[in-house]
């Protein structure tokens, strides 16, 4: 009578029971999963984590509440250190503007930011192409000179990356960016130098900074400048092969630039 009444029948109940039974046994092992990718991506949202795994079990909105629920529930911090002075330097033009880019190695952004381990400031560098969100040099250095910094990382960048006539090199008017050396490698690579006025003339490079430093290395507490070389490589890894982007239609940068040249 209570069946017929409510509606429903004892198969369905009965059916809904051993769902929500089938679902908590698959929860621990879920809840692996994610401790798992944020081992590796720290600061990794939610909604990213649910496009990573791909439970058929659980809807998005649900599994959420499910994160939220085992303490995965991220909250955002603010930092307000100004890393950059730029009065007073010589300038490239800005060639990057609002440009249509449509592949990879068109325009590169770089720019340079701290890491502080106890009372040691150590600074990195990133090179990021524009297109793919992909890093292809970066650097880790104990000092701001040119040669631990930018020249190491537009290196690195060179020696993975084929580089043609036309590509943009787009920074901030840091002076590690104009010294003579630095030039020699652009020119030795072809790559227009062009330099913004101001951090919203290069807001990649300042995305990638944060996302670098406060989505990875900050969790990865690295206590000296051995394993600060060591967990960068390791954070630029996650990033580039694994981390779903929303702008590239949630692929990694890796996935994104071969699908991209499959077309």
């Amino acid at each position: 009578m209570l069946y017929t009444t409510l509606g429903i029948s004892r198969q369905a109940v009965h059916q809904h029971f051993i769902k929500e039974r089938a679902l908590k046994d698959k929860q621990p092992h879920l809840v692996n999963e994610v401790r798992k990718l944020r081992h590796e991506h720290p600061r990794l949202s939610a909604r990213k984590i649910y496009r990573m795994l791909k439970p058929d079990f659980m809807g998005r909105d649900k599994f959420e509440s499910f994160c939220f629920s085992h303490g995965f529930k991220l909250y955002r911090k603010r930092s307000y250190h100004r890393t950059t002075d730029s009065r007073g330097v010589t300038r490239f033009n800005n060639l990057v503007g609002s440009r249509e880019l449509t592949g990879v190695n068109q325009v590169w952004v770089s720019d340079i930011t701290y890491y502080r381990i106890g009372e040691r400031f150590y600074y990195l560098t990133f090179i990021m192409d524009q297109f793919s969100r992909s890093i292809v040099g970066y650097s880790a250095s104990k000092t701001l000179h040119a040669e631990g910094t930018t020249i190491r990382a537009l290196s690195h960048a060179l020696e993975s990356r084929r580089t043609a006539k036309g590509l943009i090199l787009h920074s901030d008017g840091g002076g590690q960016y104009y010294c003579k050396e630095f030039k020699n490698l652009t020119r030795i690579g072809k790559i227009l130098n062009s330099m913004g006025t101001c951090a919203y003339e290069n807001p990649y490079a300042e995305r990638i900074n944060g996302t670098i430093k406060n989505d990875y290395l900050i969790h990865y507490r690295p206590t000296n400048f051995a394993e600060l070389r060591s967990m960068l490589k390791r954070a630029v890894d996650n990033y580039n092969i694994r981390r779903p982007h929303s702008s590239l239609k949630e692929m990694s940068p890796l996935e994104f630039e071969l699908n991209s040249t499959r077309k």
